[in-house]
């Protein structure tokens, strides 16, 4: 007699495993086959932290007194740190007490503000091609999801009047993400200017996903730093790219101090606090100069020119001038789709890229290339493809 199960909740049916959690099983699979697959798909940055992060990691660590439950916000050096590294890098000034809340990672954030702000029939803006965790947080809520095209001939960038042509009156949050993922587009300061007063004038919250700011990028710039963006924004950001530290999940969100009074409402019932010498170990982090960030973007630069060469030999055209840790590519006029291209890809020649299709519908004629693998092994792809 077969046993019926349990019904999962509603919420659970409105959204799918995240697409990087079933190929990378696939991948893993493939590889125990005895066939390898070089994988040039996910952001996953492959270099260490500075080896002072590691060193105070391992020091605080030994401490007897440090393993404990810790405060919901952070510690107070923690949270003094990020706002002087805002101070440093984007010129924003934020008060260390109140507009910052430190997060296990900036993906976090994203439910914390869905949930936060986001009830059954609202609406949330989510970008095309975007970030999937955007309307996966949003649904997940109970939101309605409504995108917003991002087109290559606009530079990737919103259009305000069509958007404000496709109607927002029921809508309660906007997601955008300067510099821009999958396409590597950056943000200008009238794009921020443009949005910020756009947010103003309908009345929604503006939640800008910042994290790769300082990879390729030589003007990080925050949201934040627009006049009157602090009524109506809140800015995510991490160090998982900026500082190599991607598996230590430590990011952040900065804005008002009423908004993060409410995330911290939510948050309070999720977590118990980070481990205190991890929070340590991030304030040692925060303390790199502009000569850490030009040693990192140094290596990418390295591997962007593999990967450009590597793109030629597909046959897929790009921009030069994107920021982040990938390459967003078109691909060629004879392939039928990305994600079918990607496919084959990877079953004839063992090399894996990211199909634009999971970004959302405007990629689906794109390819996304990582940079996070060394030289040599996008070398080897190279070979493979030429073979």
């Amino acid at each position: 007699m077969k046993k019926e199960l349990i019904e999962p909740a509603s919420r659970v049916t409105r959204i799918e495993e995240y697409y990087f959690s079933s190929k990378l099983r696939e991948i893993r699979e493939m590889n125990q086959s005895g066939q390898p697959v070089i994988n040039l798909g996910i952001g996953s940055p492959d270099l260490p932290p500075a080896p002072e992060v590691i060193e105070s990691l391992q020091t605080q660590a030994a401490r007897p007194d440090v393993h404990g439950y810790q405060p919901y916000n952070g510690i107070p050096g923690l949270r003094k740190a990020l706002a002087g590294w805002y101070l440093r890098f984007y010129g924003v000034d934020l008060d260390p007490s109140k507009e910052i809340l430190p997060l296990f990672g900036s993906k976090e954030g994203l439910m914390h503000i869905a949930m936060s702000f986001l009830n059954p029939g609202d609406v949330a803006l989510v970008p095309d091609p975007g970030y999937p965790a955007y309307a996966a947080v949003s649904r997940l809520a109970g939101a309605k999801v409504v995108t917003y095209p991002l087109l290559p001939e606009n530079g990737w960038l919103p259009d305000l009047d069509f958007i404000e042509m496709m109607g927002v009156k029921r809508v309660k949050v906007m997601w955008v993400n300067y510099p821009h993922m999958p396409t590597g587009r950056r943000p200008t300061r009238k794009l921020f200017e443009d949005l910020v007063h756009f947010a103003r004038l309908h009345r929604f919250l503006l939640a800008n996903d910042n994290p790769y700011s300082f990879i390729l990028n030589d003007e990080p710039l925050s949201i934040l730093s627009v006049p009157g963006a602090m009524d109506t924004t809140l800015e995510l950001n991490s160090l998982s790219k900026s500082h190599n530290m991607a598996g230590w999940r430590i990011g952040m969100v900065a804005g008002h101090a009423e908004y993060l009074k409410y995330l911290i409402r939510f948050k309070s019932q999720m977590d118990s606090g980070m481990f205190n010498p991890m929070q340590v170990a991030a304030i040692q982090a925060l303390e790199a100069g502009p000569e850490w960030y030009d040693a990192i973007n140094a290596v990418y630069r390295e591997r962007k020119q593999e990967a450009i060469r590597l793109l030629d030999i597909l046959g897929c055209s790009y921009t030069d001038d994107q920021s982040g840790l990938f390459i967003w590519a078109r691909i060629p006029d004879n392939e039928s789709s990305g994600r079918d291209f990607s496919e084959r890809l990877l079953v004839e020649k063992r090399v894996f890229l990211t199909p634009g299709f999971i970004f959302g519908p405007q990629g689906n004629r794109f390819i996304r290339v990582s940079l996070c693998q060394t030289v040599e092994t996008i070398k080897e792809a190279i070979k493979k493809l030429e073979s």
